[in-house]
């Protein structure tokens, strides 16, 4: 674990390429380095872009199924968890969005803001806030008689920390903080933290390959839930953006991504899945 997270602070201590892509991300400012991520989230790490002033998205997010069940459920494709999302930039700095989950029965707000841009020859990286409240709609207060509304309540506090090294290459670190009303695992703390890492690799003009990986720091010994990896490629088609991914974890929320993950990469127990963005 310590070598990878080594790995993933090493380039940020390098110094950067100079060049930009300015025929597809233009910066705000001229002295302000263009988006280091095309799409908002890396696979399920929230990433440092936001949406500009007055644009409005729309999210389709599935998770099906382990594959390691194959035809059974036909690879999975029988068992899909469904996103569905909302976005709005209310400016340059500030984006919230709404979205209802499959997992969890779950209902999302959030916000994510600048607090300050990566510059040419200036501040090296790109800072971002996070800050999202999800209500679990699927506990059931006949076995659950003692349930009160506070109890299905989860919320997550992200430092996104992100810098584009050149044309291709993105990384980004998000030190992170969740916490959970009501946890199944009685030896699990409520609060809960995590360092995030990802990154995204351009190798062509429409086509990037992207992966980001959250390590627990205070999971209990007795859960099942693994740290969270995944790997995918996004594909710019216009208007949208199509990822397509594999990872451990069929949540998307960020306490369901993060707490809550129980695939297992080393006996193939993984989901594919994919999001569809689409910018009005």
């Amino acid at each position: 674990m310590k070598k990878f997270l080594f790995a993933m602070l090493l380039p940020f201590c390098m110094q950067a390429q100079d060049d930009l892509l300015s025929e597809i991300d233009t910066p705000s400012d001229p002295t302000e380095v263009s988006s280091a991520f095309k799409s908002l989230k890396i696979v399920n790490l929230e990433s440092t872009k936001l949406a500009a002033k007055g644009d409005f998205y729309f999210i389709v997010s599935h998770r099906f199924g382990s594959i390691k069940n194959g035809i059974d459920t036909f690879f999975g494709l029988d068992d899909a968890n469904t996103q569905i999302k909302f976005l709005y930039g209310i400016n340059e700095w500030l984006t919230v969005h709404a979205s209802r989950s499959g997992f969890q029965k779950a209902y999302e707000g959030a916000v994510k803001y600048r607090l300050m841009p990566q510059q040419e020859n200036g501040f090296p990286v790109t800072i971002v806030g996070f800050n999202s409240i999800v209500v679990n709609s699927e506990l059931d207060k006949d076995l659950l008689p003692k349930l009160t509304f506070e109890n299905r309540l989860n919320y997550t506090t992200q430092l996104l920390i992100s810098r584009k090294f050149s044309d291709r290459l993105s990384l980004e670190l998000a030190p992170t903080f969740f916490h959970e009303n009501f946890v199944v695992n009685d030896y699990q703390d409520n609060s809960q933290y995590a360092i995030g890492a990802g990154g995204r690799y351009k190798i062509s003009n429409r086509v990037a390959l992207t992966m980001d990986y959250a390590a627990h720091l205070n999971r209990a010994a007795s859960s099942l839930s693994h740290n969270p990896l995944s790997v995918g490629v996004d594909i710019e088609t216009g208007g949208h953006i199509f990822q397509l991914h594999f990872t451990n974890s069929q949540a998307m929320n960020e306490t369901g991504y993060l707490g809550n993950a129980y695939g297992n990469w080393s006996k193939g127990d993984i989901f594919f899945g994919f999001n569809l963005v689409r910018v009005f």
